[in-house]
């Protein structure tokens, strides 16, 4: 993984004392409020419903196992003994002391980690594929290419202050996991007809309030103009992006509003006084990043090893668990494992510091020191040999996290909602927590198939619920929590929003509503067809009619 050079470090601690000054200052009385807030959002602070959060940042969603000790650490000694992995690959302290943070942020620094840039209207977190480097389809290795953009874009003056929010996410595979259609700049790797590495780049896609699928903007860039091309969109959009109206403000918008062509003829107009300039990526720029994402010298192994194959096929609860968390490496000997985050009882993203402690130690002994985060809110050993998944499997297990359930129904993906964002309308874990358990037999999990069900407490859709095969959004009626069902939502190369079903539900409902949907799946359903094929086939009609009856709810 990249390692900061005496530059990356200095400007980072030298970022902690800045703020560390700023705090003190708000502290002693001598900054107000409204000029405080900016510096703390840039700093990744909130001010949530029970008290200061804040979000560190994991570039492209990459961690060590040093670091993620730091974070327990940090969980442990400032916080309440766990934190919350989030769908942008970002972790959340929720009960941090406003007058600590000072101290967390010098914590980071000296694993170099920050949270700059977490928050405010800036270029977010880049994102990307949680088995980028390792996949199986891959064409190339995002990460360099994710670390290029982070270092570019990481406090530059001219997109400090942009008429709102932006993320950017970066694609390598074949498939698309890394949900680019829907950020405000997505990239994912092309090859010409000459074998020339490039990206394909959409733009405008975004959940929220006014969820939209990003639209082709150009089939083809060469991987040298990379930043030329994104310096040239985030040119456009700052000088046309709304700034009198939050809520339409993102750039989403302004693609919707220009038009297609006649936004992306602005982006080829200014991408024509940079185009071939002093940002232009060369090829010992590339070799330079890449040098940092060289996997490790793995040992040759043999995929059929007995200490592999005998388990799966004596021990039901290991051969699950093979089957569903553990994906194809592109090195036959080797698997990727995903840990779920998501045991019964627990918010979805939650980690304890003593089962981060232990991630650490087994990413050390198994996966080469190395972890990963997805937006679905769970953890990855990117390379495990078929000949440790057993041990791995039954030190996982003693912890809680060998819950066999990824890409289940049991898998969900949830925001933390009105039990702590002061922006929700509702309660999100509560409702996630009455699913899993009304759907905790594994036995029909299985039989259901891949079934994603995401959540969010507000219209922001921090639980990405548009693009759950399921999706349930939280709503305010009359002062009181209701909740909107959506079907149909997908991310990757077929990238589609769900679409409300019909009237919401009350919280005690959603769960016996639910039930009612897989009914009509089960028995509607064809050989070999998921859910999501299922919806596609047959239509929202068969499922408003089963929940809906004539017309009235449930």
């Amino acid at each position: 993984m990249y390692r900061y050079n005496e530059t990356d470090q200095r400007l980072v601690e030298e970022r902690v004392r800045q703020f560390a000054d700023q705090m003190q200052r708000f502290l002693a009385g001598q900054l107000a409020e409204d000029e405080f807030r900016p510096l703390r959002l840039q700093n990744g602070l909130y001010i949530q419903r029970h008290a200061p959060m804040l979000r560190v940042a994991i570039p492209y969603g990459t961690l060590s196992a040093r670091q993620l000790r730091k974070l327990a650490g940090i969980a442990r000694l400032y916080d309440r003994g766990y934190g919350h992995f989030t769908t942008r690959s970002n972790i959340q302290f929720n009960w941090v002391r406003l007058e600590e943070v000072p101290a967390i942020l010098a914590e980071l620094a000296t694993v170099q980690m920050h949270a700059i840039q977490t928050s405010g209207n800036c270029i977010r977190n880049i994102t990307t594929d949680q088995f980028a480097g390792v996949a199986a389809d891959e064409l190339l290795d995002p990460r360099p290419y994710c670390e290029i953009v982070r270092q570019w874009s990481t406090l530059a003056p001219e997109f400090l202050f942009l008429p709102r929010k932006f993320k950017i996410a970066i694609a390598g595979g074949a498939e698309d996991r890394a949900a680019t259609r829907f950020h405000d700049i997505g990239a994912q790797a092309r090859l010409d007809e000459a074998g020339n590495v490039g990206f394909a780049i959409h733009v405008g896609g975004g959940l929220g309030r006014t969820p939209m699928v990003g639209q082709l903007l150009k089939p083809f860039l060469p991987r040298a103009e990379l930043i030329n091309y994104f310096e040239a969109i985030l040119r456009v959009y700052n000088r046309h992006g709304r700034r009198d109206n939050k809520y339409k403000a993102r750039i989403k918008i302004l693609v919707k509003d220009l038009g297609l062509e006649a936004f992306a003829r602005e982006v080829e107009q200014e991408w024509a006084w940079s185009r071939g300039g002093p940002n232009t990526l060369d090829e010992t720029t590339f070799a330079r990043m890449e040098a940092f994402f060289q996997p490790p010298a793995l040992p040759e192994d043999d995929p059929q090893a007995p200490a592999y194959l005998e388990p799966l096929a004596t021990h039901t609860p290991f051969a699950r668990w093979v089957a569903r968390n553990v994906a194809p490496h592109r090195r036959a000997a080797y698997g990727i494992v995903s840990i779920a985050l998501k045991q019964p009882g627990v918010p979805p993203g939650d980690a304890t510091a003593e089962q981060m402690e232990l991630v650490a130690d087994l990413a050390e002994r198994y996966s080469g020191g190395e972890i990963r985060v997805s937006h679905e809110q769970n953890l990855v050993l990117p390379q495990v040999a078929r000949r440790d998944l057993f041990a791995l499997w039954d030190a996982l297990r003693t912890r809680g996290l060998a819950t066999p359930t990824i890409g289940l129904l049991g898998d969900v993906v949830c925001c933390p909602g009105g039990d702590f964002c002061s922006l929700a309308n509702a309660r999100s874990i509560p409702v996630a927590a009455a699913i899993q358990q009304r759907f905790e037999d594994l036995d029909y999990q299985f039989d259901l198939g891949p079934l994603e069900l995401n959540m969010s407490g507000c219209v922001n859709a921090c639980g990405h619920h548009h693009i759950g095969h399921i999706g349930i959004l939280g709503v305010d009626k009359n002062n009181q929590e209701w909740y909107q069902l959506t079907l149909g939502g997908r991310e990757g190369n077929g990238a589609a929003l769900g679409r409300v079903i019909g009237p919401a539900f009350a919280a005690e409902q959603v769960p016996e509503v639910i039930a009612q949907l897989l009914e009509v799946y089960v028995a509607q359903r064809q050989p070999e067809e998921i859910f999501l094929d299922t919806v596609e086939r047959i239509g929202h009609g068969p499922f408003k009619a089963r929940v809906y009856g004539a017309g009235d709810r449930p």
